[in-house]
C-alpha cells in the first residue's frame, strides 16, 4: 500500500498540469502499475482539500442544486398529480405547475421555479424517496431476491425451438396442496422432452432449489439420452444460486419461459394435466411415507405413458383472418418418436427395444391403480383424522395383474372414480332461519343508527342490556354484530340504487397555499418522519406515537 502512494504522490503533480493526451497516457500507465481500475486512478490523483487538525484530505463534494424549498414543491406537485412516477410526472409538471400556481396553491420565486421545470425524472425520484417511504406506511419495496439471477438466464419463447434434437426438457413444478397453499406439501417435478415428448416426473417432498438438483440428477439416469438442456419458469425454486450453477457445471443450457406466458412453456404444461393431474388429482398430500408412494406412481406411470400412450404433437399453425388453423402430425407415443428420430443412436433405440418386449402394460396399470387408491387413502385418513367425517377406504383392487386383467370393461358400467380424484360434492342443505331474539328491537335500533350512523355493535349492545339486562349482555355481541352489518349493507344498496352523485367539479375549493417554504394549510400525509424517543417529529411537530392519532396531523 505504502509503495502505490508513492507512485500516485510521484505522478499527480504531473497528471495535474497535463493535457487531456497525456492524461490518459499517465492513467494507462498507472493501472498497469497498480492494477487498479481507471475510475480508481483517477479519484486517486484527483486534488482534496485537507481538513481537521492532522490535515487528513476530504473528499471534495458537489454543491446542492435542489434544496428544501424544490423538495417541498415536489411533493406537493407528486401529491396533486395523484402519486405518479418521476418520469410521469417530469412530463406533467409544465401544466400542473402553472395550474396550481393560478389557484394559488403553489408560490416560488422565478429561480425555483425554473429549478422545478428543469428537474430529472431521476433528481425526482431521488428527492421523494424518503416521502414516498412515509407514504408507504415505511415499507421500502425491494426487488425480489433472485432478480440478478433470473435476468441472467435468457428467455426462450414457445417460437424459438425450432425442432431440437431430444435432451431439451421442459421443466416446471405441480403444487399437491389441494385448496390450500399454506404449511408444507408434496411437489412433483415434471420434465418433458420437446423432441419426443418423454415424460419423466419425480415428487419432491418440499419446494427446495437442492431438492430440485437431485431430482434432475435422478431424471438424468431415466432418460435415455444425456439431457442437453433445461427450460424452467420463474419460480424461485428454479431460479436461485443453487439450480442455475448446477445445471452450467453440468453443461446444461439453461433458459426461462416469460413471466405469465404459460405457452411458452406449452409441451410440459400439457403433460401437466393429462399426466399428473389425471394420476394425483387436486388432493393435498404431504409426508415421507406419501412420497415414496408417489415414487412407486410414477415409477408405473413413466413406462406406461412413454411407451404405450400415444400423444398429438403440433405440426404447424397459420392463421387466417380471425381463425387460427392448426395441422397436428398423427398420434405416435414417445417411445415411438424416438425411434424415428434421426439423432437418436443405434444403441439407444435397440434398449428401447429390448425395454419395450419386457414390458406388460396390464401390469403396469393394475400397480398405478393400487397406489392410486393407496394414496386416496391417505388423503382419506388425512381428512379424517382432521375433522372425523370421513374414514379410510379399504381396497377393493385385485391383487393380481391376472385378476385386474379379468374386470377390464366391467367396472364402467358402475362409473368406477379414480381413488385420487376429486370427490362428489355432498348437496347442499339449505338451513330454516330461526327466530332471533333481536328481532322486536330491530325497529329501536334501526332509529338509534338513523340518528347515530357510527354506532357500534358494542354501544347498542349496551343500550340493549340497560333496557333489558336480564335478555341482553355481552355474549349478545356477535349478534348484533351480525344484524348491524346487514342493515349497513341494506342502506347502502338503497343509497347506490338512488341514482349518481354529485358532480365532482362542484366541490369548493381546499383552503390552503403551498409555498417554497411547505404548507400554510394542512401538512400532506407524505411528510417525513423523525422518530425520537417515544414520540415522531413531523414537520416540526411533536406526535405520541402510542396515541390512536399518531399519523394524523396535529391541528
Amino acid at each position: 500500500m505504502g509503495a502505490r502512494r508513492e507512485v500516485v504522490s510521484a505522478v499527480m503533480e504531473r497528471y495535474r498540469s497535463a493535457g487531456r493526451a497525456e492524461k490518459g497516457r499517465i492513467l494507462d500507465a498507472l493501472c498497469a502499475t497498480t492494477g487498479w481500475h481507471r475510475k480508481h486512478a483517477v479519484r486517486a490523483l484527483r486534488p482534496r482539500a485537507t481538513v481537521g487538525p492532522r490535515k487528513v484530505e476530504a473528499p471534495r463534494e458537489r454543491k446542492r442544486r435542489y434544496g428544501a424549498t424544490v423538495k417541498d414543491a415536489m411533493t406537493a406537485l407528486w401529491e396533486a398529480s395523484d402519486r405518479v412516477c418521476g418520469k410521469r410526472l417530469k412530463v406533467m409538471i409544465p401544466t400542473l405547475l402553472p395550474a396550481l400556481e393560478q389557484h394559488g396553491r403553489l408560490q416560488l420565486g422565478q429561480a425555483d421555479r425554473d429549478r422545478v421545470l428543469a428537474i430529472s425524472a431521476a433528481t425526482i425520484d431521488r428527492l421523494l424517496v424518503d416521502v414516498k417511504l412515509v407514504a408507504s406506511g415505511g415499507r421500502r419495496r425491494r426487488a425480489g431476491f433472485y432478480s440478478a439471477i433470473r435476468r441472467e438466464v435468457p428467455i426462450r419463447t414457445f417460437n424459438d425451438w425450432n425442432s431440437p434434437v431430444p435432451g431439451f426438457c421442459e421443466v416446471d413444478m405441480v403444487a399437491h396442496g389441494g385448496t390450500s397453499v399454506a404449511g408444507s406439501f408434496i411437489q412433483t417435478l415434471t420434465m418433458v422432452d420437446v423432441a419426443t415428448g418423454w415424460t419423466e416426473c419425480l415428487p419432491l417432498l418440499t419446494r427446495e432449489g437442492s431438492l430440485v438438483v437431485e431430482a434432475i440428477n435422478s431424471a438424468q439416469s431415466l432418460f435415455p439420452w444425456l439431457l442437453r438442456g433445461v427450460d424452467f419458469d420463474n419460480d424461485s425454486a428454479f431460479m436461485n444460486d443453487v439450480v442455475v450453477p448446477w445445471c452450467r457445471e453440468q453443461k446444461l443450457e439453461v433458459t426461462r419461459s416469460r413471466a405469465y406466458k404459460k405457452n411458452d412453456q406449452a409441451f410440459v404444461e400439457q403433460k401437466n394435466g393429462a399426466v399428473v393431474r389425471r394420476l394425483m388429482g387436486y388432493g393435498r398430500f404431504d409426508g415421507v411415507e406419501t412420497v415414496r408412494v408417489m415414487g412407486r406412481l410414477y415409477a408405473a406411470a413413466r413406462l406406461y405413458v412413454n411407451f404405450f400412450q400415444p400423444s398429438f404433437k403440433l405440426k404447424e399453425k397459420r392463421r387466417e383472418g380471425a381463425k387460427v388453423i392448426k395441422r397436428y402430425h398423427p398420434p405416435s407415443t414417445p417411445y415411438e418418436r424416438a425411434l424415428a428420430h434421426p439423432k437418436v443412436t443405434a444403441a439407444v433405440k435397440k434398449r428401447l427395444r429390448d425395454q419395450y418386449r419386457s414390458l406388460d402394460p396390464v401390469a403396469l396399470l393394475a400397480e398405478i391403480r393400487v397406489t392410486q387408491e393407496e394414496l386416496g387413502n391417505r388423503v382419506d385418513r388425512r381428512a379424517g383424522q382432521a375433522r372425523g367425517l370421513q374414514p379410510a377406504h379399504t381396497s377393493t383392487l385385485p391383487a393380481t395383474a391376472a385378476t385386474f386383467a379379468k374386470t377390464l370393461g366391467k367396472t364402467v358400467t358402475v362409473g368406477e372414480p379414480r381413488a385420487t380424484h376429486r370427490r362428489t360434492r355432498r348437496p347442499y342443505k339449505t338451513r330454516v332461519r330461526m327466530p332471533s331474539k333481536l328481532d322486536p328491537h330491530i325497529a329501536a335500533i334501526e332509529g338509534w343508527l338513523a340518528e347515530q350512523p357510527q354506532l357500534t355493535a358494542l354501544a347498542i349492545v349496551g343500550r340493549l342490556s340497560e333496557k333489558y339486562p336480564e335478555e341482553f349482555g355481552k355474549r349478545q355481541h356477535s349478534i348484533v354484530q351480525r344484524l348491524l352489518r346487514a342493515l349497513r349493507r341494506r342502506a347502502a344498496e338503497q343509497l347506490v340504487a338512488q341514482g349518481p352523485f354529485g358532480d365532482a367539479t362542484t366541490a369548493a375549493p381546499l383552503p390552503g397555499v403551498v409555498d417554497g417554504s411547505g404548507y400554510l394549510g394542512p401538512d400532506p400525509p407524505t411528510a417525513p418522519l423523525v422518530e425520537q424517543a417515544g414520540k415522531v417529529t413531523w414537520r416540526g411537530r411533536s406526535i405520541d406515537i402510542g396515541s390512536s392519532s399518531a399519523m394524523a396531523p396535529s391541528g
